[in-house]
């Protein structure tokens, strides 16, 4: 990573939904809760006509995402009220978070035959929301441990626990707490930083295991296409910096593949190398949860 402390920070949060912590960055107008329709429409018409929904999820998830390779990143597109929380998909910019959490349930939509916007939005909800409902801004998901724990419960995903070298992660989360500002719902209504306090607890008394960087190497070869990958980090108050997909490349190298924020692409990215070499580039990683999407309707097995 080349950007500051401050800037790798700010993108972080950025990953979970939050505004930027420079108090100069006004965030855009933003006011659509649909945006890219014409993205939408392409991607759903090549799959149709493809066939991509014959395909396992996790190589649907991998049509997806190439699908939209080259999206421009950016941060901060889920921030559309300060005092209304509003489900929203952009498919014209991408986070780390947006790119996996669109590519997935693009596939799901897909899988279950949902063919429209408003489809896709279902799917967004159900995973982005505790429970797969949609309240005020505690009631998202916004800690990636948090969104591993509550969508394995609803049969979206599957914690990948038994890896070779997995082991418990210590890392404790109250960065949005301590961080308040950083959000514009939280700065505008404080009676939300306690109920996130609440949430943090419960996500701290969890026990999550994860694969340390020098490990990954010997959990790859047991990696498929559309694995979901979260980047743990030695950053104080957080547990996952970073998110993305594993997809296998005709030569089965299992790359990683994100909406990356480096000077060097700030778009949706096939990292080169194996995944393993990917995540090191990171000072600041310490290595990462994976997690199997389930095709939809299954229960977790």
């Amino acid at each position: 990573m080349t950007l500051s402390r401050r800037e790798f920070i700010g993108k972080t949060l950025a990953f979970a939904g939050y505004a930027s912590l420079d108090p100069l960055g006004a965030l855009a107008a933003e006011t659509e809760v649909f945006r890219g329709e014409s993205i939408f429409n392409s991607i759903r018409d090549r799959a149709v006509a493809d066939k991509w929904c014959e395909l396992p999820i996790g190589e649907l998830m991998g049509k997806i995402g190439l699908a939209l390779e080259g999206t421009p990143y950016k941060a901060s597109t889920l921030e559309l009220s300060a005092t209304e929380e509003i489900c929203s998909v952009n498919l014209t910019a991408l986070d780390c978070f947006t790119f996996f959490e669109s590519t997935l349930d693009f596939a799901r939509m897909l899988k279950k035959g949902g063919r429209t916007p408003a489809d896709l939005l279902k799917e967004i909800t159900f995973t982005r929301y505790r429970s797969g409902t949609i309240g005020d801004y505690s009631t998202r998901l916004h800690y990636m441990t948090d969104w591993l724990e509550d969508n394995q419960s609803k049969h979206v995903v599957r914690l990948l626990s038994e890896l070779p070298g997995s082991e418990k992660l210590t890392s404790k989360v109250d960065y949005m707490s301590h961080h308040p500002n950083g959000s514009i719902q939280m700065k505008a209504n404080p009676s939300l930083i306690e109920k996130i306090k609440l949430r943090e607890a419960k996500i701290n008394e969890r026990t999550v295991k994860y694969v340390p960087l020098d490990k990954i190497a010997d959990a790859e070869p047991f990696l498929k296409t559309g694995d979901i990958v979260a980047i743990c980090t030695n950053i104080a108050g957080l547990d996952v910096q970073h998110t993305g997909l594993v997809l296998r490349d005709k030569d089965n190298v299992p790359h990683f593949m994100d909406a990356s924020s480096r000077k060097v692409n700030m778009k949706v990215t096939v990292e080169a190398g194996p995944i393993s070499e990917a995540i090191k580039r990171s000072d600041t990683a310490i290595g990462a949860i994976f997690a199997r999407p389930l095709e939809p309707n299954n229960s977790a097995r």
